[in-house]
């Protein structure tokens, strides 16, 4: 079987500032919110999405992350990237082509949003390697890919995630799956995030108290 070409990014985004139309798309803006939701803590030290295209998501992951590394391979979707953050504090931007190229230093989030699928097998292996490696002990890593076949990925979106079960050894503890879309986390447990011991804002002493 012949390998599919690889896409050219940069042509895509030489004919527009938004090809995938991340800002007003209903299917990216409900992505977009349900990996937010997906994210296990309010706030995060230092973050990585490679494969930031115009900084659509990166945005949203700089208002959760003290200090955000937003990457991408391609040099006009860097540029676009760096228009949408202009004035957002904290976020480095890189232009890097995982997994051979890999940001210095650790995080305990990485994001990889639609990226993994136009890997060939070597590189999805190497990248959950590159992840793993540079994943703080409590680190979250949440992956989110479309599920139908696309014409130039080498698999589809449920592919890449199996693949990261196994590569990341991490439990799988949280996501979002339709017909469109699966959304996945792995971390070690971070325990509840609505804990019931605490007053509610009505003053009841237990989300569980009796009616």
């Amino acid at each position: 079987m012949t390998a599919p070409a690889a896409p050219d990014f940069d042509a895509l985004f030489a004919g527009s500032d938004d090809p995938w139309r991340f800002r007003t798309r209903w299917y990216e803006r409900r992505k977009r919110a349900l990996t937010l939701a997906a994210l296990p803590r309010e706030r995060y030290r230092r973050g990585f999405e490679p494969g930031c295209a115009n900084g659509e998501l990166a945005a949203a992951l700089a208002a959760r992350c003290d200090a955000l590394v937003a990457a991408d391979a391609s040099p006009r979707a860097v540029g676009l990237a760096a228009e949408r953050l202009r004035g957002t504090t904290g976020v480095e931007l890189a232009c890097l082509a995982v997994p051979a190229a890999w940001p210095p230093g650790r995080f305990d989030l990485v994001v990889i949003s639609e990226l993994a699928y136009y890997l060939d097998a070597a590189d999805r292996r190497r990248l959950a390697e590159r992840i793993r490696a540079s994943l703080e002990p409590g680190g979250t890593v949440l992956a989110c890919h479309w599920r139908a076949p696309i014409d130039d990925a080498h698999c589809d979106g449920d592919t890449v995630h199996a693949e990261l079960d196994v590569a990341l050894g991490l439990p799988r503890r949280g996501g979002w799956v339709d017909e469109d879309m699966r959304i996945d986390a792995w971390f070690e447990s971070a325990g509840s995030v609505g804990d019931p011991r605490g007053p509610d804002p009505g003053g009841r002493a237990s989300c569980h108290a009796s009616r």
